[in-house]
């Protein structure tokens, strides 16, 4: 079952919430939905190798509850569903925020 999301809240995200949006909106790290055939969800995404840590080459699960609560206030979206026969795969992207209006730059016509 898939959340609809609502219209996002005036409250502050918690410094976890936080992380997780910095992660999905890090264009280094695409954050996937997975949703098996039995129903279960999973948010991840690959880590790729650090040789300065020596940490990476995995994939990296993120808190399910947590990311269905950041869907279902507005702060990410899910893509088109990529459908196979024993699951179901949405790319998840941060929310798009309506950009404020760019001024209008009137030219003054010139005298001649």
């Amino acid at each position: 079952m898939l959340l609809t999301h609502r219209a996002r809240p005036a409250a502050p995200l918690s410094p976890s919430d936080a992380d997780l949006v910095r992660i999905v909106r890090d264009p280094r790290t695409p954050v996937f939905l997975t949703v098996h055939a039995g129903g279960r969800r999973r948010y991840s995404y690959w880590q790729p190798f650090d040789p300065a840590t020596g940490r990476g080459s995995c994939y990296v699960a993120l808190p399910t509850d947590a990311c269905d609560r950041l869907h279902s206030t507005g702060r990410i979206t899910l893509s088109e569903p990529i459908v196979d026969p024993g699951k179901t795969v949405y790319r998840v992207q941060p929310a798009d925020t309506p950009a404020e209006p760019a001024p209008v730059a009137y030219r003054r016509a010139r005298a001649a």
